[in-house]
């Protein structure tokens, strides 16, 4: 698949005849496994269980979501289909609370939908498609925008740590920071290479980032969480850049946790540290930031398998942690580069 003539190695998500293929990326790196559904509740449990995860991609998949919900409803009146999109919408809202690219894919199909209520019911339903569909395409040029834009801060012998993952798995198939990445050395052929967090506790930066690095064959490095400060400071490091999860309009930026700690350790070596994420991420109205708090098992054991410390110990799982903005550089969007102020 090529779009604007850049190879899309990696489709996680697909939607047809009124089903959603997606990869689990819970059984990577171990095997790749797509689930195939045409349940809004499963859906929304693959965002739960992280099955389906990152901002974009979860953004994409709840549009997909309604798509899905109109495709299938077998409702004969605007409101009774009104009345399904909108127990559907309410449940993938649900599924994760920082991520703002969710509320703004919901939102956006529930406007298309408002928009259309004058309609007959099948133009509704295939409108309500083609606008998910044109979501999902949007990500992947958008991603594609935000490597070029972020590729122009990189150059030969750079080496580029980044923490969870931001790549195909996920977006929609090209990928956030990972992206500029993949935009700076498979197309404009920078010699660069990359450090990649393991990313406590679900190994995001160990299972997925250091597969799709594997994959395309970018030289990469894959070190603990607690190793950052170490390989900055023997000058092993030249850029930083991450993802994010919601960004407010004061620059305030909740990614994975760990993210303010790396960030911290950037300006102590005066390393810059760059935001990559699409516009969808930018929250206009709120003030702060919820932090989703997950699961104890998930600090107590190794992805659910061994057990790393005593069941009965107090655990603190926040998801993310907010990164404030004078510690970030710069704002890598699809329609530019934002620095301060």
């Amino acid at each position: 698949m090529f779009v604007e003539g850049v190879k899309i190695e990696i489709v996680p998500l697909e939607f047809k005849n009124g089903k959603i293929r997606f990869i689990d990326v819970t059984k990577l790196p171990e095997e790749l496994v797509y689930v195939e559904t045409d349940n809004v509740e499963r859906l929304a449990k693959a965002i739960e269980r992280m099955e389906i995860r990152g901002a974009p991609a979860i953004g994409v998949a709840a549009a997909l979501g309604l798509a899905m919900v109109a495709y299938n409803s077998k409702a004969k009146t605007y409101s009774k289909l009104a009345k399904e999109l909108y127990a559907a919408a309410e449940r993938l809202r649900k599924t994760r609370p920082t991520a703002y690219n969710l509320f703004w894919a919901i939102n956006r199909i529930i406007k298309k939908f408002n928009e259309l209520k004058n309609k007959p019911l099948d133009i509704i339903k295939s409108e309500i498609v083609r606008e998910a569909l044109s979501m999902q395409l949007e990500d992947i040029k958008n991603n594609i925008s935000i490597g070029k834009h972020g590729a122009s801060l990189l150059k030969d012998g750079d080496t580029v740590l980044t923490h969870c993952n931001t790549g195909s798995l996920a977006t929609a198939g090209y990928g956030t920071a990972l992206g500029i990445i993949r935009y700076a050395y498979h197309v404009q052929k920078k010699k660069i290479k990359v450090i990649a967090t393991e990313t406590r506790p679900l190994l995001q930066g160990a299972r997925l980032t250091a597969w799709e690095l594997v994959r395309e064959k970018i030289p990469a490095t894959l070190v603990t969480d607690n190793m950052v400060g170490y390989v900055m400071s023997k000058g092993m490091v030249t850029k930083v850049i991450v993802g994010a999860d919601r960004i407010l309009l004061d620059g305030r930026v909740a990614n994975k946790i760990g993210t303010y700690s790396i960030a911290v350790l950037a300006k102590h070596h005066n390393i810059p540290f760059y935001i990559a994420a699409p516009t969808s991420t930018i929250d206009p109205k709120s003030k702060e930031i919820p932090i989703e708090h997950r699961k104890p098992e998930e600090v107590k054991t190794v992805l659910g398998k061994i057990a790393t410390a005593p069941r009965e110990i107090e655990v603190l799982n926040p998801a993310f942690d907010i990164t404030p903005p004078e510690l970030i550089t710069a704002i890598i969007t699809e329609k530019g580069i934002a620095r301060p102020p």
